[in-house]
């Protein structure tokens, strides 16, 4: 007897699906921050203290990450969902936004394993394309769904925009801000993003629903 072809879907829409999923639960990494901030002695500030503080391995009277191990962690993990779901949904997300997002979660994922205290330029280093690709790559996803979906074109623009200024600022302001700058440039991502997997899981069903 002949053995059966395997279905399409294992290989495509399943793993578009997951990819899309993997957007939506993302922006659980703020509760990640939340939770390895609440055990950090020191007074660390949300307004004026890098997330990079909260990945420093070693301790001083000043300031100490007794969770350090889990915020460094969530950099590897949530950026490895980053780059695995542009992957899963490169045929929707097309070249430029699938690669910009590969490129934002590989350096998610090398800012975790270079901690800022071990090696500062290191860490400069593998963390600045994300400030970069993030933003560009909201923008590229506004372009790609501006005729089919409006409102989450204009979502993902003004995203691009935010954080695309916050990166900025960040980089380029002093220290009294730092915080609260690089949240800008980084958690509206996770939630247009999340916006943008959970529409991607809505596209799906009601293919899916035609098809059948």
């Amino acid at each position: 007897m002949p053995v059966a072809s395997r279905p399409r879907g294992l290989t495509g829409s399943r793993a578009a699906r997951w990819g899309a999923l993997a957007l939506v639960v993302r922006p659980l990494y703020i509760a990640t921050e939340l939770f390895v901030a609440a055990a950090t002695t020191g007074g660390y500030s949300f307004l004026a203290d890098s997330v990079s503080r909260l990945g420093e391995t070693g301790c001083s009277p000043d300031h100490c990450s007794a969770r350090h191990g889990l915020m460094n962690g969530s950099f590897v993990i949530f950026g490895l969902l980053l780059a695995g779901s542009a992957v899963a949904l490169a045929r929707r997300l097309g070249p430029w936004a699938t690669g910009l997002l590969v490129v934002s979660g590989l350096s998610s994922m090398a800012t975790g394993l270079t901690p800022q205290d071990q090696d500062a330029t290191a860490h400069v280093i593998a963390a600045t394309p994300l400030f970069i690709a993030q933003p560009a790559a909201l923008v590229a996803l506004a372009v790609l769904v501006r005729g089919e979906q409006p409102i989450l074109s204009r979502l993902m623009l003004g995203g691009g925009v935010v954080t695309g200024a916050g990166a900025a600022a960040f980089i380029l302001a002093g220290d009294e801000y730092t915080g609260l700058l690089e949240r800008l440039a980084l958690w509206p991502v996770l939630i247009a993003l999340s916006a943008f997997g959970a529409a991607e899981l809505r596209r799906q069903s009601r293919a899916r629903a035609h098809a059948a």
